[in-house]
């Protein structure tokens, strides 16, 4: 509807349209989430959980209407069919920009159970929104790098710990857990000191899915493999405000739990830990190629 708006004023439009939707639904977030933790009893998580997932899908939903009249993108999305709102998933994808949450986000609302996200610990302090991805259980990690564990080796294995956590907590209500399995976003520089085999992706951790897959791998329906193509580029925050986003390609696979991987223990046998990084790679090169193959149609089209 605003499609015509030049592109700035595109960018203040949708920039306030998308600030009042998180002013007006985070308060009412809070209210229920604070209710929550001053009666941590199960049956009250049981009672409230829901009310705070209607929420959050509420509020994606209206980061949809206003995505919708500012923007004017061609989406091509395809494997939606078969998805359960009353199932549990673990859902997988390659990540190139922050633009690719509310892609994920728009295209599963409703669909599948609000998305879960592992975040970073130092999200919890971005202003507004650090108070609802706490109240909505997201779980934060504080990643140390290799030195920081060798000086303080009782850190090592704190993240995973926390995986455990927060899966226990999302096996009381239908839950898609959301794994960005290349743990940082794509960049050509990034791609290039990684040295990695993929011509599209960064190299895959397999820690922390086999943690989601060892904490409650019999909840799980199937693992969704969700791959997000940018064909004319991928845009910045800003420029994704300022719709210059023409074009999204979303390709979701339904494939079923590997139930060999999960009896093992990732952590310390090393066995099991060269199975699930065989298993990851197949599937990164299996990415990879889909990659490959839609930018090779955009280029022919």
């Amino acid at each position: 509807m605003l499609h015509f708006f030049p592109p700035l004023l595109r960018g203040l439009v949708a920039s306030s349209l998308m600030l009042l939707n998180i002013l007006f639904w985070v308060p009412v977030l809070l209210l229920f989430a604070v209710l929550k933790l001053l009666l941590p009893l199960r049956a009250m998580r049981l009672l409230i959980d829901p009310l705070l997932i209607w929420i959050a899908e509420t509020w994606i939903a209206g980061n949809s209407g206003w995505m919708r009249l500012t923007q004017r993108c061609q989406w091509d999305v395809q494997g939606l069919d078969d998805l359960k709102t009353d199932h549990w998933y673990l859902v997988n994808c390659n990540h190139q920009s922050w633009v690719d949450i509310l892609v994920l986000q728009h295209v599963f609302n409703r669909r599948i159970p609000l998305l879960k996200f592992f975040l970073k610990q130092q999200l919890i302090w971005v202003p507004v929104m650090g108070l609802a991805w706490w109240a909505l259980d997201f779980p934060f990690m504080r990643r140390h790098s290799e030195a920081y564990l060798l000086k303080h080796p009782e850190m090592r294995g704190k993240d995973q710990q926390t995986t455990r956590q927060a899966c226990e907590k999302f096996a009381l209500v239908p839950t898609s857990v959301m794994n960005f399995m290349e743990g940082t976003r794509f960049t050509p520089a990034k791609h290039l000191r990684q040295q990695s085999p993929y011509r599209r992706l960064l190299k895959p951790k397999a820690g922390g899915m086999a943690t989601a897959l060892g904490a409650m791998g019999e909840k799980f329906h199937a693992i969704l493999d969700v791959t997000v193509v940018y064909p004319h580029g991928t845009p910045n925050f800003w420029q994704f405000l300022c719709g210059r986003l023409e074009h999204v390609v979303v390709r979701v696979r339904q494939l079923p739990v590997p139930q060999q991987l999960l009896a093992g223990d990732y952590a310390n046998d090393p066995a099991m830990r060269q199975a699930y990084q065989l298993w990851v790679q197949q599937l990164w090169a299996d990415k990879d190629q889909l990659i490959e193959q839609v930018m090779g149609a955009e280029k022919r089209a």
